[in-house]
């Protein structure tokens, strides 16, 4: 299995990668077939990122006036 087939990547490694696709995009002597393959890469990486940024999301926690932990509701902004 190459390593773009590798599906247990964190956020860090995403970002890793998507900084050598962009790298990669600009290169002046990519072909156009080659570009629109790490331009479809690129966007499963950003995929891959937003999802795992919701899920972090959906586990943020607040601390009530009473000093328990909460989760924090969708649209607040725990201000």
């Amino acid at each position: 299995m190459s390593e773009e087939g590798r599906q247990e990547w964190n956020l860090e490694e995403n970002f890793e990668r998507l900084d050598q696709v962009i790298g990669r995009l600009e290169k002046e002597d990519l072909s156009l077939e080659d570009a629109f393959r790490e331009y479809a890469l690129g966007m499963e990486i950003l995929k891959q990122c937003s999802g795992q940024i919701d899920r972090v999301e959906k586990q943020v926690l607040k601390l009530s006036e009473s000093g328990e932990l909460e989760e924090m509701d969708h649209g607040e902004t725990g201000v």
